[in-house]
């Protein structure tokens, strides 16, 4: 019996219980039973801490348990790059998380290769780096991982390139129960129209949207990935809005914060209102990005907005 299978069953009978560490996102009873949404720690909230050698990746999840109370995490695959495959360490971090009654989410996938590029080659080949990461996320009973769909060429061929790649690995992910969802992460996949053609195309139920608070720059100074001023931005909330009928999450990105402790570029009550308005009932991750709070600052800021925000929701 795999260990998906397992999870799925054990939960059926230990749900009565109530350990959250072993049921799934929709199942586990919500840190804040008056919010639509329960919450979530993305690893990059701690890039710069994890960077440092200050935090191990394996102490993430106790750090997110012990630090800020959210009992479910979000992985950066960069963070345990070379231990896709190592089971011996994929089992240390479910022994862990299992001990701490914390849930595996996702991993967010980078630096595996451009999954809309034009060379049919090097697209076959980013899609195939692509699959060690779903059969480890599949394993650490995670329901998804985020890719990114860079590429070359103008906007339709990245398009029908990334129609091909997700759905190649959309494909391949069925039969481990895990989905394939896009974050609006610069370039095209910024653009919430052409984000959502892409899903319209592919078609298929486990490829998706991890809509993304900020992130919607299309094009920067230089034609720069991810440094440079940005040239051309998409607007937020409308992007939000178009991805949401194929989110299967949610990430919450913070930068800045006043006095009163709310976010000064990202208006969080309006964004939660466009989700709530759809019916969305999973988890929104926390991202803080900032440089004016401490990461562990930043972590704490974010979530009592999001509470916040969200009890205001009514």
């Amino acid at each position: 019996m795999d260990r998906r299978r397992f999870l799925q069953l054990s939960g059926l009978v230990i749900a009565s219980v109530g350990i959250p560490g072993v049921l799934s996102a929709s199942d586990t009873t919500k840190t804040n039973s008056d919010l639509f949404f329960d919450l979530s720690l993305a690893q990059w909230s701690l890039h710069r801490t994890l960077s440092r050698g200050e935090l191990d990746h394996l102490e993430f999840a106790a750090t997110a348990k012990k630090e800020f109370g959210i009992t479910a995490v979000e992985y950066v695959n960069q963070f345990f790059s070379d231990k896709a495959q190592d089971t011996d360490y994929l089992d240390e971090m479910n022994s862990r998380c299992t001990d701490l009654e914390v849930e595996q989410l996702l991993i967010m996938i980078d630096g595996e290769g451009d999954l809309a590029i034009t060379d049919e080659k090097k697209r076959l080949e980013a899609v195939e780096n692509h699959y060690k990461w779903i059969e480890a996320a599949e394993y650490l009973g995670c329901h998804s991982i985020r890719v990114n769909v860079f590429g070359d060429g103008d906007q339709e061929e990245q398009k029908m390139a990334a129609v091909n790649s997700l759905g190649r690995l959309a494909e391949f992910a069925r039969n481990y129960d895990i989905n394939i969802i896009v974050e609006n992460h610069g370039g095209y996949s910024s653009d919430g129209q052409w984000l959502t053609g892409v899903m319209e195309q592919v078609g298929m139920d486990n490829c998706g949207t991890l809509p993304d608070f900020g992130n919607f720059c299309i094009k920067r100074e230089d034609g720069a990935r991810w440094d440079g001023a940005c040239v051309e931005e998409y607007d937020r909330y409308r992007g939000v809005k178009e991805m949401m009928p194929y989110a299967k999450g949610i990430s919450a990105k913070s930068y800045a914060f006043n006095d009163s402790g709310v976010e000064t570029t990202i208006d969080y009550r309006k964004m939660l209102q466009i989700i709530n308005n759809t019916g969305y009932k999973g988890y929104i991750g926390i991202e803080y990005e900032g440089d004016e709070l401490n990461e562990y600052q930043g972590i704490r800021a974010t979530k009592r907005l999001l509470i916040e925000a969200g009890k205001a929701m009514g």
